[in-house]
This record gives C-alpha cells, sequence and structure tokens, in this order.
C-alpha cells in the first residue's frame, strides 16, 4: 500500500463533506495554529491519519462506517493546545489528551460510539485502552504511522493536498 492509491470519487466526496461539516460546526480550524509532529500541524497531522487510515481498509478490504472513520480521525487529536508549551499543556499530555479531546468534540459536535472509541482509544498502547471497533483499531495504526513519517519528514506519506478551501 501506498499514500498514493487513489480513494474513490464516493469516498472523496464524504472526505469533503465531513471535513467541511467539522470546520462549520467545531474549532478544528485552531488545530492548524499548533504543530503536531515535527512541522507537521496537528490539524494536517488529522487529515493525514483520515487519509491513510481509509487507504489502510481499502488495502485490508475492510467493510468500516467510513463517516466516523473520517470523523473519528479529524478529531482525535482535538486538544486545542500547543502540547510543546509546558505552561499551558496538561503534565503527561500523551496520556491525557485523548479525554481532552473527546470531551472537546462532544461539546462541539455528536459523536458517535465508533468515534467515540477512535478519539478515547487512539494512544494505545501507551494508554492500554484498547480500540474495540475495526475503525478504532485503524486510526491507532493509521496514528503511529503518521507520527514517524511526520517526524521523519517521509513527505510521499503525507497529505498535504487535503487543506480545505
Amino acid at each position: 500500500m501506498t499514500a498514493h492509491k487513489k480513494l474513490s470519487i464516493s469516498q472523496l466526496k464524504l472526505f469533503d463533506c465531513t471535513l467541511a461539516q467539522l470546520i462549520k460546526r467545531t474549532h478544528i480550524l485552531e488545530s492548524k495554529d499548533y504543530i503536531q509532529h515535527g512541522n507537521t500541524s496537528i490539524f494536517d497531522h488529522c487529515l493525514n491519519v483520515a487519509i491513510i487510515s481509509l487507504k489502510l481498509a481499502c488495502f485490508l478490504k475492510l467493510a468500516v462506517d467510513e463517516k466516523s472513520l473520517i470523523t473519528g480521525a479529524l478529531l482525535h487529536d482535538y486538544f486545542l493546545y500547543d502540547w510543546h508549551n509546558k505552561q499551558i499543556s496538561p503534565s503527561w499530555h500523551g496520556f491525557k489528551h485523548p479525554a481532552i479531546a473527546l470531551a472537546n468534540a462532544r461539546r462541539d459536535f455528536p459523536i458517535n460510539k465508533i468515534e467515540t472509541d477512535i478519539i478515547i482509544n487512539h494512544m494505545f498502547p501507551l494508554t492500554l485502552h484498547c480500540p474495540k471497533t475495526k475503525e478504532g483499531w485503524l486510526i491507532s495504526v493509521a496514528d503511529k504511522f503518521c507520527s514517524i513519517a511526520e517526524v521523519f519528514k517521509l513527505q510521499k506519506y503525507q497529505a498535504r493536498q487535503w487543506h480545505s478551501k
């Protein structure tokens, strides 16, 4: 599987529609102001995770709830602060941010059970909270893959072309 494998037109439309809904109803664009890994913003990281997880589901021929997969991926790091700034970041950010992201997501958008599983369990195995859905597992794997690609600046695995209009 490569990052260049094409998604279907219906998947691209679903992605664009889901992202547009989140932009309209949440503060997701604020995540462009915070760096996640390397020089990748949290916003771009979440886009990368969403695209890679969709491609991984296709590659593995898994039947998944694609809307929930995309929504959960886009909101999995919806904590809305600079985790590198120790004065504003909670101690033990890696362990605590899934609960903060989930609380923010629930505050701003209706979140279903699959999306909840994705957001709260994406840090497995660090948090020892194991995903319970296929979608949760896909995001957990895609999150690690994207983090490595971002830290080591492996651009061909980054979905920068997905910026909102």
